[in-house]
């Protein structure tokens, strides 16, 4: 058996590539939309793809499974209860497929949502322990899957999080110890609140480790997962439908369009997002007026989807030769309308410094002064629920990043406003939205709450 884990740090999603050296037939599950490391791996070991297998309709990100389908005629897998716009193969609870000597088994494993299915993987078929379990965003390591995302579509977390305590409970937890866990996604997901570092466990280690599957009563365990969870991104919604839906193929390979700043400009007067992907310290020394930052040295595609709207055309501003990589990693949330990006920026910020502007940032001596001083001033923390047990800046409105477009009209735009995250790179963002949206004194707080708490602490001389 050939059994790979893909797993992409920038979305804490893994993927997964199944081969039978004897048959040369591969199975793929939950794809990443650029398709490259999979039909790589193909090639590399000689074997077919045959079935792209989706564990469930996936929020977080669009999935690859056209595009894998499209380059290789390969079927598409789901679970029975399962409806897409596309032809896809319905896949029972307990059905067996064969690659060969590597035999798979699909479980229904509804909760997380109602179409979640896990993967069985035997290296040989009558082999009386599996080799492991692929969980999707049913079971994680060190958690499971939040129920609470589809409590807008007719059916509640509470609801959910009882199938998912009977998966849990009837399903994966009669698997042997020694059976390895393969989850979808690792630590820095929003589809669950405490997940682990590590890409993957036993069962054995789960029962003892993970607080979900100590010992509960049902009602426990729906109170357990129901509570505490993040804000997830906006743009999870869009995902969880495009998923189901029949649409355009991502050519990963293709260079977005050069566009001089005449036209940049142009575009943007027709309502096109300017998306600077640079640092923020960079973003802060000059930038087109009326730019969004979010820099690609961060969970880039998750942050882009909390603050601009699904289907909004953008231009791109990066650093030399990251055009490519920054318009793949928007496709992979399925943000594909990407008109071009700005060529030589540097160069044209010197030669027009009259479509330059600075970011206001704040160090905490400043932020300091002007919470003394009595003027009205808008705080803003936009770090997760989570995070803020670490403490709170007196007077702070707080507001996800994840979650600051639908919530821009519970803000003055006339207030002097203050942005602040845990270490001032969220913070840019939020500010760089806010002066789009008509803020206009709006500034950020440089090292964020970790400045502001270290400052705290060091002794008075």
């Amino acid at each position: 058996m050939i059994f790979e884990q893909h797993y992409l740090e920038c979305l804490s999603q893994a993927s997964y590539f199944i081969g039978d050296e004897t048959t040369g037939r591969a199975v793929v599950v939950d794809p990443r939309r650029d398709i490259d490391p999979y039909i790589e791996s193909a090639a590399e070991h000689s074997m077919t793809i045959e079935l792209v297998l989706e564990t469930h309709f996936h929020a977080d990100f669009l999935s690859g499974h056209l595009e894998l389908a499209a380059a290789t005629g390969a079927e598409i897998g789901y679970g029975a209860v399962a409806e897409t716009e596309f032809e896809s193969r319905k896949l029972a609870d307990g059905e067996r497929i064969s690659l060969g000597e590597v035999t798979i088994e699909i479980l229904h494993t509804p909760g997380h949502t109602p179409e979640s299915i896990s993967i069985v993987v035997y290296e040989h078929p009558d082999d009386t322990e599996p080799y492991g379990v692929l969980t999707g965003d049913t079971l994680f390591i060190g958690d499971v899957g939040r129920p609470d995302l589809l409590s807008s579509k007719g059916v509640t977390g509470e609801e959910l999080a009882g199938h998912l305590y009977n998966s849990i409970q009837t399903k994966l937890l009669t698997l042997p110890d020694v059976t390895r866990v393969y989850p979808g996604h690792g630590a820095g997901s929003s589809c669950g609140k405490s997940l682990s570092t590590d890409t993957w466990s036993t069962i054995g280690d789960q029962r003892s480790s993970n607080y979900a599957l100590k010992p509960m009563s049902k009602d426990a365990f729906v109170q357990a997962v129901t509570d505490g969870q993040s804000a997830p991104p906006a743009y999870f919604a869009y995902d969880a439908t495009r998923n189901r839906e029949q649409h355009d193929i991502l050519d990963s390979t293709s260079r977005p369009d050069a566009l001089d700043l005449v036209t940049v400009l142009r575009r943007q007067r027709s309502g096109a997002v300017v998306l600077d992907t640079r640092d923020p310290n960079e973003f802060s020394v000059g930038h087109l007026i009326g730019s969004i930052n979010v820099g690609l040295a961060g969970r880039y595609a998750e942050f882009v989807g909390g603050v601009i709207q699904p289907g909004a055309p953008m231009v791109l501003v990066t650093e030399p030769g990251m055009e490519v990589e920054a318009r793949n990693r928007l496709a992979r949330i399925g943000f594909d309308n990407v008109v071009g990006y700005l060529e030589d920026p540097l160069q044209t910020f010197e030669q027009n410094p009259e479509e330059i502007e600075q970011s206001s940032r704040l160090d905490v001596d400043e932020l300091e002064r002007v919470l003394a001083s009595g003027d009205d001033v808008q705080l803003v923390d936009v770090r997760q629920p989570g995070e803020l047990g670490e403490g709170v800046i007196d007077g702070a409105i707080e507001i996800p990043l994840t979650r600051l477009n639908e919530r821009l009209a519970s803000l003055d735009a006339a207030k002097p406003t203050i942005i602040y995250c845990a270490g001032g790179f969220r913070s840019s963002i939020a500010a760089s939205r806010l002066a789009v949206a008509g803020f206009s004194d709006v500034s950020d707080l440089l090292g964020g709450y970790s400045a502001w708490t270290s400052a705290r602490e060091q002794p008075v001389a």
